[in-house]
């Protein structure tokens, strides 16, 4: 639980809001959902279920109990992500809209300036631009249809070394002399990783190494729209910091710090977007939250 002050950019104060509102994001691998009420950020995440709306449900009840909140107080709801088509909260309104958008808002409420986001999820990964002025997306390009690149190519690699997801990016970050993993296509690269492992090479620099080649892969992607500071890296992944070093010495561009884990930048994304559909529908003015 934070203030609005510890999490959102200050430039942005004058568009802070009382109505308590929720975001639900559903991703591949976890669910995240960010309650706003009363000028406080309360950040909730678990594993993703079998059917989203319970995941959606642990993901509310969390919530509710942390803040006090009773459900019938929570104004409106904004769905997003992997299962975000399959949710309903009964009589509270709720809107569906798709995870680039969240994401691009949720960054621009972390950090007024920025105008570029790598999103790496665990099924997909995406290169959004972001207009600094609104927070709305300019244009963007998503790589949706391979593995390479993703959450799962890293579950993946690392099961193969023998390392849990959480301990692969800090592996990663032991290494020198990264090995050279040159395919960007996942049963290839496990391929190459089995054949590192047979000449000896240290786990470290393995793990560096596809941590570099996974970079790569989203670099490409942020070749096709451009690249403009400020940059934030969100999704699952962002937790990872072997994958932010590799991302930044490749783009030779330093990944913004902001005040809250961005893994939590869609639903943040949505929680606001779902605010600014209260006062879009209901033509609601409210008293701003110093």
């Amino acid at each position: 639980m934070k203030t609005y002050a510890e999490v959102f950019d200050e430039g942005l104060k004058s568009e802070w809001q009382n109505e308590a509102v929720l975001g639900i994001d559903i991703g591949s691998r976890t669910g995240k959902a960010v309650l706003l009420a009363e000028g406080m950020v309360y950040t909730a995440i678990v594993p993703t279920g079998v059917y989203s709306q319970e995941t959606a449900d642990r993901l509310y009840k969390k919530l509710l109990k942390e803040s006090g909140i009773e459900l019938p107080e929570i104004k409106y709801i904004v769905g997003t992500g992997y299962g975000r088509i399959a949710l309903n909260f009964g009589q509270t309104p709720l809107k569906i809209i798709t995870e680039i958008s969240c994401h691009a808002m949720g960054a621009h409420y972390l950090d007024a300036d920025v105008q570029t986001i790598v999103d790496i999820g665990g099924q997909d990964s995406k290169a959004i631009r972001v207009n600094p002025r609104n927070g709305k997306v300019v244009e963007f390009i998503m790589n949706d249809k391979c593995a390479a690149g993703t959450g799962i190519f890293l579950e993946k690699a690392a099961l193969l070394l023998g390392l849990s997801v959480e301990q692969f990016g800090p592996e990663a970050l032991k290494s020198d002399q990264p090995a050279d993993v040159s395919s960007q296509c996942v049963v290839f690269a496990e391929s190459e990783v089995i054949s590192l492992k047979a000449k000896g090479v240290q786990r470290a620099d393995i793990a560096a190494g596809i941590h570099l080649a996974t970079a790569r892969r989203v670099k490409n992607l942020l070749n096709r729209i451009g690249l403009q500071p400020n940059l934030i890296f969100t999704g699952g992944v962002s937790k990872n910091q072997g994958m932010k070093k590799s991302l930044e010495e490749l783009l030779r561009h330093p990944i913004a710090e902001v005040k809250l884990d961005t893994i939590y930048a869609g639903a943040l994304g949505a929680a606001i977007l779902a605010q600014k559909s209260l006062r879009e529908e209901t033509g609601l003015t409210s008293r701003s939250v110093s």
